[in-house]
């Protein structure tokens, strides 16, 4: 029983780091009135430029959709903001040394290895509509996974983090 609350308490604990390994920053216009903005549209000339796959933006912006639909906005062809997103990334390489480490002649000429992880960055951007002017801006930064299977997960993940902040609590009312 002892060794069935551990184990679970570790899959517990990993759960949560996945989750607070998205790191989030937002900015805005404090004179923008976000209780006026009750409609949005995606930015199609913006979004077309991001260098992502098809599919990786149709997850991009299925999540966003979702996560503004439930906050009570809806989607219209005559939006009071438009949204936009671009992302970045960086494969970091890591080597391992797995050589005994001892003195003398073939010192860390042992084993070695490689692991490979990317750093992908999502910027979510509010624009308003009549204006055509940022008004918000959120930036997530976590690493991605590698299968197929985790990735919907991840993308929801890191969108759902971002647009915690939106709307911000203070600005114009």
């Amino acid at each position: 029983m002892k060794k069935i609350t551990i184990l679970l308490m570790l899959v517990v604990a990993l759960d949560l780091s996945s989750c607070a390994s998205i790191y989030v920053a937002t900015d805005y216009d404090r004179q923008a009135d976000f209780s006026a903005m009750k409609s949005f549209a995606f930015f199609k000339e913006g979004i077309d430029k991001t260098p992502i796959s098809d599919l990786d933006k149709k997850r991009i912006l299925h999540a966003i959709e979702q996560n503004l639909t439930t906050k009570g906005l809806t989607l219209s062809e005559d939006p009071d903001f438009l949204v936009n997103i671009f992302t970045r990334d960086r494969e970091n390489v890591d080597v391992y040394d797995n050589s005994p480490y001892y003195w003398g002649w073939g010192m860390g000429w042992g084993p070695y290895n490689v692991s490979r992880n990317t750093e992908g960055t999502l910027y979510i951007e509010i624009i308003d509509a009549k204006k055509r002017e940022l008004v918000w801006q959120g930036k997530g930064t976590g690493y991605l996974p590698q299968t197929m299977d985790k990735k919907e997960e991840a993308v929801k993940n890191f969108v759902n983090k971002i647009l915690e902040q939106y709307p911000p609590s203070s600005g114009k009312k």
